[in-house]
């Protein structure tokens, strides 16, 4: 009664530092997001005189590999805790960025891709994806969204910042400052702030002064929410035995395959149709700008909307703005390009990630987010094929 009394006087939640600290991760996702890496891509076709078709084959290669070994760190999570997987995904990614520097043939490259896409793109999405649901179950949507602003933010900065890093120093001294940046301020965070689990500090999700409490907030009955820990935990076999798990892992993989492909080649595409690069850097920018706030407003809409109607708008959005592209000729119309991109990533992003704990649980969100992380990197190593061969 004295534990549950002193919660309640609480004004605070730490789990607000975790979100906090969960969002710095997903910043330094950054150097092996599409994003950051695009900027270097016709640095080397222009340093080594290769062709942007074997570039493109050695980055989906690479994004596939690293796509397949994700669900082993997905396993990793449940085993060894969210901190320590961060600590060790954060440090490999930051030699990641040291081995890019140094990158003189394909095979090197090869290496470089598949690290940078498997502790940057994979492992350091995945982890504070499945860190802030331990934290949160009613407020679990806004909680993603705060989170999600560090990708937002994260998407608006690597562009500039590389190119600018590019010019200033050269691609191989970029590729070390990103790498020292990681050591310097993300491993910090990690090692200070972050905590596996309410439980491992005495609290509840959502800061609730009992498991009765927290049954009444969900609105489900009291017996039952207390019998199961707030809700109900799947395992990775009872998960792949519904429907939903394969047409939700389906959902993940095709916004990932056109996005990256996109990306990828969005400063080429642009070009072919007049479009100047620094334009199609502004694009990147822009999108991530208008995503803040549409990210901030999916996590609460999302607490009130069943998650499969705005999935569905989504989509249909993303449709729209892949029509829209092959019109872009003007700056202006490659600002509603963005602003549109912005807007469907910004929903998705929330709706995609918020889906797998509200489904199937906390207990084995490692392993289950894992599989899924590892279906979406496989769809995004698809995605610059197609352009790199036309």
């Amino acid at each position: 009664m004295q534990q549950s009394s002193k919660q309640k006087e609480s004004p605070f939640f730490y789990g607000w530092i975790i979100v906090a600290a969960a969002a710095v991760g997903v910043f330094f996702s950054g150097p092996g997001q599409t994003y950051a890496i695009s900027i270097f891509i016709d640095y080397y076709i222009q340093d080594f005189g290769w062709s942007r078709s074997l570039v493109s084959g050695i980055y989906s290669s690479a994004t596939l590999v690293a796509g397949v070994l994700l669900f082993i760190v997905g396993r990793m999570v449940d085993g060894y805790g969210q901190r320590r997987m961060m600590l060790t995904m954060g440090s490999l990614l930051a030699l990641a960025c040291l081995w890019n520097s140094f990158v003189i043939g394909p095979i090197m490259l090869f290496i470089g891709f598949f690290m940078l896409r498997l502790f940057g793109q994979g492992s350091m999405t995945l982890i504070p994806n499945t860190l802030v649901p331990q934290w949160f179950v009613v407020k679990r949507g806004r909680a993603l969204s705060f989170m999600a602003i560090g990708g937002f933010l994260s998407s608006a900065a690597f562009p500039p910042l590389n190119t600018w890093l590019i010019a200033s120093f050269g691609w191989e001294n970029a590729w070390r400052i990103l790498g020292a940046a990681l050591v310097l301020i993300f491993i910090p965070v990690v090692f200070f702030l972050v905590k596996n689990k309410p439980e491992d500090m005495g609290l509840l999700p959502d800061n609730a002064v009992s498991k009765k409490r927290l049954a009444e907030r969900k609105e489900a009955k009291m017996e039952e929410e207390q019998d199961e820990g707030f809700e109900t935990n799947w395992t990775v076999k009872e998960a792949m035995r519904t429907r939903a798990f394969w047409f939700i892992l389906f959902c993940v993989s095709i916004p990932a395959l056109v996005n990256t492909g996109l990306t990828f080649h969005l400063f080429s595409i642009l070009g072919e149709q007049g479009v100047p690069g620094s334009t199609a850097a502004l694009i990147l920018s822009i999108m991530a700008i208008v995503g803040f706030p549409v990210t901030m407003a999916s996590g609460f809409i999302l607490e009130r909307v069943n998650v499969h109607v705005v999935l569905g708008f989504s989509f249909i959005g993303q449709m729209v703005f892949i029509l829209l592209l092959t019109q872009v000729h003007t700056y202006v119309l490659a600002i509603v390009f963005a602003v549109l991109w912005g807007l469907i990533v910004g929903i998705e992003r929330i709706t995609l990630n918020i889906i797998w704990p509200d489904y199937f649980g906390r207990e084995y969100l490692g392993s289950i987010k894992g599989i899924a992380t590892t279906t979406m990197v496989i769809g995004s190593s698809f995605g610059p094929l197609p352009f790199g061969c036309i």
